[in-house]
């Protein structure tokens, strides 16, 4: 195996979400953190959280998604991930909002199974 793991954040409030993806990363090779909702995750990465690439959910209780990347660009807290939107959320407007604030790609939930999921990150950590 590769010692230069890819470490990726995953922010979903669903925790069987979280857990489903995260066992599928783990199993790729990755090095995993998880954080339940925005947050959390605001939190993990002003303490020194700095993944390759960050998989994160739209619809969440309290602070969405979008709000969170927002935040993470606006006081450039992880300037060189790769981030990935990974949501429900299909409609025009939602993709947009998500390439406005200069996400890596735009992933569909319903479209896409957890190994398609892996190969949509690997896609975007070659695309350096």
């Amino acid at each position: 195996m590769n010692n230069n793991k890819h470490k990726i954040l995953i922010i979903d409030d669903d925790v069987f979400l979280l857990e489903m993806y995260a066992t599928k990363f783990k199993e790729e090779g990755f090095d995993v953190e998880v954080a339940q909702g925005a947050k959390e995750a605001l939190d993990k990465i002003r303490n020194g959280a700095c993944p390759d690439v960050v998989l994160l959910d739209v619809v969440m209780p309290g602070m969405d998604g979008f709000e969170a990347l927002g935040i993470i660009r606006k006081e450039k807290l992880i300037p060189t991930s790769k981030i990935i939107i990974l949501s429900n959320l299909g409609q025009k407007e939602n993709i947009d909002k998500g390439k406005e604030l200069m996400v890596d790609d735009y992933v569909v939930k319903a479209y896409f199974t957890p190994s398609e999921v892996v190969k949509k990150v690997n896609d975007v950590l070659k695309k350096k």
